[in-house]
């Protein structure tokens, strides 16, 4: 069955137990009678950027490089996190490898991580104007005009509803229906879409909530006004669909703070400057890079490595602390990585504070920052009604995820429409890059 063109849709959180509930998924339950289903183990660790990067390029992140969604720049001292760029993703990118099998297929990729500076060939993703006292909503788009004219026909699209404590299920809907602008116009062989709507609501009340289920509901409404609008505009028979996913999440009712543990054991330096503690990664001789359930350490001092080791695997909620060869085990050993590697409880997860007084907080704490503040920060999910600020609450966190794959409960769903493919119960996330080139390659049979 040749098909003209895939479009994927990531979906955060999309689960075999999910799809188990048929209440839940009606629309997406009607993709699973038209086509296959396999179930992905995620590398390690289970977060957007690692994850993305290794559908990009089929390999784990001891070779992408891509070690969780923060980068850290050992030469500035410095972390950034949420790079927005191409260029830190070592190895050739899916729609490179696609291009060179057929030079006619083309790619298009609207607000996957990594989307600046791509060599896709059509791209629409958030490229925002900071400025002093306030941000310029943008968003860079190849062809240039290709954002002015989604805006002029869906309205702008509203960052707040992308992230922060807006975010919401409007962000779904807006780049769903650019997508298929997209696919109409430029007829891409290749589409990569990303639809983040579930893990807001998972992250701010848990997995099992009714919050998070309603948000299940949403993107299965979505997904049928996807196909729906597929047939309106006559390309339902030529588009492949593919669904998958990058992590399942955990409840979570106890945040660690990992670097407040280092700061009170001498390791962690901050400058006072306007009574506000501000990280002085110089002269700290240990840092965590806190990532969800994950953190990476950063230590200067060979002889500091088992003392901070032995430190961590006496906090509570830390499950486990990683050195060398544990990470080449989990295909996390590259040159970006920390010296250690904390892995939190399951019901656990860490927090990137650093300052031991919360009237000693940078200002940037209490506002939605993803770039300046070195480690993620899910409680920007939440505002303050009466101040406007964010609360430096980290329990009112209830989901989280990144830990390991070890259990059937840490694997996500992919879901290929169409009877003329082959796919196993189960594959590694390694596997989904190639099984997607075949596809956009019209090979009928897929072997992982």
């Amino acid at each position: 069955m040749t098909k003209e063109h895939v479009v994927v849709l990531d979906i955060i959180s999309l689960s075999p137990a999910l799809l188990s509930d048929k209440t839940l998924t009606p629309n997406i339950q009607k993709l699973l009678n038209e086509g296959k289903h396999t179930k992905i183990k995620p590398v390690f660790p289970a977060v957007t950027g690692t994850m993305q990067a290794t559908y990009i390029t089929g390999k784990p992140p001891s070779e992408h490089g891509i070690i969780c969604n923060g980068l850290p720049d050992r030469d500035y001292k410095e972390v950034e996190m949420w790079n927005q760029y191409m260029i830190p993703i070592q190895g050739e990118k899916l729609w490179e490898r696609l291009k060179h099998e057929d030079p006619s297929a083309e790619t298009a990729i609207l607000f996957w991580q990594f989307s600046k500076l791509t060599t896709a060939d059509y791209v629409v993703t958030p490229a925002p104007f900071h400025l002093d006292d306030k941000m310029i909503q943008w968003y860079d788009s190849k062809p240039r005009d290709l954002y002015p004219r989604l805006k002029e026909k869906y309205g702008a699209f509203d960052l707040s509803t992308f992230w922060g404590p807006l975010a919401s299920f409007k962000s779904s809907e807006w780049i769903a229906k650019a997508a298929l602008d997209v696919l109409e116009e430029f007829g891409p062989r290749l589409s990569l879409v990303y639809l983040p709507n579930m893990d807001y609501h998972t992250q701010r009340f848990g997995p099992e909530s009714q919050q998070a289920k309603h948000a299940v509901k949403e993107i299965d409404q979505l997904i049928g006004e996807f196909v729906e609008a597929l047939e309106k505009r006559n390309l339902k028979e030529k588009t492949r669909l593919v669904l998958l996913s990058e992590y399942n999440f955990n409840q979570v009712d106890q945040p660690v703070m990992i670097n407040q543990i280092l700061n009170k054991s001498g390791y962690i330096a901050v400058k006072q400057v306007e009574g506000q503690d501000f990280l002085d990664l110089e002269m700290s001789s240990a840092f965590a890079l806190a990532d969800h359930q994950l953190a990476h350490i950063y230590i200067n001092k060979e002889e500091d490595i088992p003392v901070v080791k032995k430190l961590l695997e006496e906090t509570p909620g830390i499950a486990e602390v990683w050195g060398e060869e544990e990470k080449i085990v989990n295909g996390i050993n590259h040159e970006r990585s920390g010296e250690l590697i904390a892995i939190a409880e399951r019901n656990s997860w860490f927090v990137y504070y650093w300052w031991l007084d919360n009237e000693a907080a940078p200002e940037f704490a209490y506002t939605v920052d993803i770039h300046r503040k070195p480690g993620y920060d899910p409680v920007e999910l939440f505002v303050n009604p009466k101040t406007y600020k964010i609360p430096l609450e980290p329990e009112r966190i209830q989901g989280s995820h990144g830990l390991p794959a070890r259990n059937e409960e840490d694997l996500v769903s992919m879901i290929v429409t169409g009877n003329d493919i082959d796919l196993p119960n189960q594959i590694k996330a390694t596997d989904v890059h190639d099984i997607i080139l075949d596809l956009a390659l019209n090979k009928s049979k897929v072997n992982a």
